[in-house]
């Protein structure tokens, strides 16, 4: 119902009576009031006037389910959301609630991360109030070997919303790390369980940095946040519902043929390595060689020295550019 109350409340210039709230849920004015005296608690202005009613005045920066929900437009995409104060990996709780039959599309968000997962074993944290933590649990009909492509396609839709939201020039540095500035605005992990018949769930973690204002100096120029790129303090209940409504846009797309052929033109042209120098970084070996794209499949197609083309696997190997990140 909370949720449901800030949707209203948010729809409309003026004030909403008490009493037809009560109608509309079918509920007594004193569970409306109590309705809203929980979220004045958790943070939300909102001014009660007797025979006028309940006035949003101002929204916090919170990621609490019933934020996000009030906003959202999607079918199925977050849909169900379990929200934590405060957890060692977002990734790691929505595996076990995953295992415990969460449904396609639940999402989980926490307003801090104290041990978040990255490629090749990295770790983080995320302090309170800052960023974005999130994890989102789907039940795909693919093959395992097809994980990969959903990573991209979540960078995709993650650099989309970030671009429309905010008007920057967002870009994304294969495979799925969002970039601005030529700095890390945003880092993507999936992880699996599956056996060879096909997927049991699929989790795609999503970090973004939001309102950092400051990061440390071996970071500085590797990483950025929304804060430092538009001198601005974002809502990050805003910017999920974005990534949700996008993902459950490209994701559909990706459905339909089970590659990245309908996103491959999108996907390319916010592909920041594109037609670029770049070094390949094997376990083994390394080699440079021009970035010329990917293929419906997602890997990066690489022009070597001597002209042949090879197909890089997201999974194998890492791509930096060669005076760079990008």
């Amino acid at each position: 119902m909370k949720s449901k109350i800030l949707e209203i409340l948010k729809a409309r210039d003026g004030y909403v009576s008490g009493q037809e709230l009560s109608e509309y849920f079918q509920v007594s004015r004193t569970a409306v009031w109590k309705a809203v005296a929980r979220l004045k608690e958790e943070g939300y202005q909102i001014e009660s006037v007797q025979k006028k009613g309940y006035r949003l005045v101002a929204s916090p920066d919170v990621v609490l389910a019933e934020e996000i929900q009030s906003i959202l437009k999607t079918r199925w995409a977050a849909r169900e959301i379990c929200y934590l104060k405060t957890v060692d990996s977002t990734n790691r709780y929505a595996k076990k609630k995953a295992e415990e039959g969460a449904p396609h599309g639940a999402l989980v968000v926490a307003e801090e991360q104290t041990q978040g997962k990255g490629r090749m074993g990295r770790n983080w944290s995320d302090p309170a109030g800052q960023n974005i933590a999130m994890t989102l649990i789907l039940r795909p009909a693919i093959q395992p070997q097809s994980a990969s492509m959903v990573t991209l396609v979540a960078g995709l839709s993650v650099a989309r919303a970030l671009k429309t939201l905010c008007g920057l020039d967002v870009k994304i540095k294969w495979p799925n790390d969002v970039v601005a500035g030529g700095r890390k605005l945003c880092g993507i992990l999936s992880e699996m369980s599956a056996e060879m018949s096909g997927i049991h769930y699929l989790v795609i973690g999503i970090g973004i940095n939001v309102n950092t204002e400051h990061f440390p100096e071996e970071l500085r120029d590797k990483a950025t946040s929304l804060y430092l790129e538009t001198g601005e303090k974002m809502q990050r209940a805003r910017i999920i519902a974005a990534c949700m409504e996008y993902f459950e846009e490209d994701f559909s797309l990706f459905e339909k043929t089970m590659d990245l052929s309908l996103l491959k033109d999108q996907y390319e042209a916010l592909l920041i390595n594109k037609d670029e120098k770049v070094k390949v970084l094997e376990r083994d070996a390394s080699y440079v060689g021009i970035a010329k794209g990917i293929d419906w499949e997602g890997e990066l197609l690489v022009e070597k020295e001597d002209g042949s083309l090879t197909r890089v696997y997201a999974g194998e190997v890492s791509v930096r550019g060669v005076y760079g990140y990008t």
